[in-house]
């Protein structure tokens, strides 16, 4: 099954490769291993890799990134080395890349390395209610930032089982007619951020808003 999710790295010219791992959502473990000596995760530093990683954030297409990949044949690590998306904005991996019911975590990892961790809550309802049978998957939730202490998330477990049983509660609402679908999404992005506060950032998408 795995726990996947998507990592985008600050380029030279301000704009993002977007990078895929399979695993890279358990635990937010990604926050902790990425690095400038291990960009791609890991534990050991890989000059390679590095050399290979400072090549790709200065391609200029998916074309370019697949020769240097050719050209540097380097072992797997958490990260897939090749990139979904060369040189593009946070707004559009948000809105066209990031599947808020399969990805479960997207990385930001600006150019002097600090690396903000988002989990993804689905606004998605077919799985809570009788009524709706499916719903778009990108561009259709939130992504909320955890609290961290000492290296290890806080409350994430929490905040993850809050946002399920919202969604329940919504589900029911929407079987009864209490809400559409489209007014479902506003309420729990509303909800969110009355959660949300000062502990954390929030960032929603709506199919509204695509």
């Amino acid at each position: 099954m795995g726990h996947r999710a998507l990592i985008a790295y600050e380029r030279p010219d301000s704009l993002y490769n977007c990078h895929y791992s399979h695993w890279g959502a358990l635990t937010l473990r990604l926050r902790r291993d990425i690095t400038p000596e291990t960009p791609f995760g890991g534990e050991r530093h890989h000059e390679e890799r590095c050399t290979c990683f400072r090549q790709l954030l200065e391609a200029s297409s998916e074309t370019v990134a697949d020769e240097i990949l050719e050209a540097t044949p380097i072992p797997q690590t958490q990260i897939d080395h090749d990139p979904l998306v060369v040189g593009t904005t946070i707004e559009t991996l948000i809105a066209e890349y990031l599947d808020f019911l399969h990805h479960e975590a997207f990385y930001v990892v600006d150019a002097e390395f600090d690396v903000t961790a988002y989990r993804t809550h689905w606004f998605g309802l077919q799985y809570n209610c009788r009524t709706v049978e499916s719903g778009p998957t990108i561009g259709n939730g939130a992504l909320r930032t955890v609290r961290w202490y000492d290296g290890e998330p806080v409350g994430d477990g929490f905040a993850q089982g809050e946002f399920r049983a919202l969604k329940a509660v919504v589900g029911e609402m929407v079987d009864h007619g209490v809400f559409s679908p489209t007014e479902a999404a506003a309420y729990m992005a509303e909800k969110l951020d009355s959660w949300t506060g000062d502990r954390s950032e929030l960032l929603i998408r709506t199919p509204a808003e695509v």
